[in-house]
């Protein structure tokens, strides 16, 4: 699935000979840094009430750069930089990235795995 969402990311640029989307693949690494600086490279900190204030600036790091990634299409698109088929695929390519991340969590919270 996430060879799929980088399929998808590159077709973007590609198909209308454009790589301004490229953009948004910046924020598929930026994603995950939080988790990985604040939240000792677990997920599970997101889910918690708990925390103090560097858990709470992770949290909001990694909701930026989520509504990022869906910002940064929508953006391109109404400066007319990229077309409306290229910021589609866009949010096709972050649903399935997303879609990935949420059945990696999943199989990371089985104890049966």
């Amino acid at each position: 699935m996430f060879s799929a969402s980088i399929l998808l990311q590159i077709l973007a640029c590609a198909l209308y000979n454009n790589w301004w989307p490229m953009l948004s693949a910046l924020m598929y690494v930026v994603v995950p840094m939080p988790c990985l600086f604040f939240g000792g490279g677990s997920t599970q900190f997101l889910t918690s009430r708990e925390g103090g204030g560097w858990i709470n600036a992770a949290k909001f790091l990694t909701g930026a750069s989520a509504v990022g990634s869906i910002a940064i299409p929508a953006i391109l698109r109404h400066a007319n930089l990229i077309e409306t088929g290229a910021m589609f695929i866009e949010f096709t390519s972050f649903f399935i990235l997303v879609c990935t991340v949420l059945c990696f969590h999943r199989a990371s919270l089985d104890e049966d795995w």
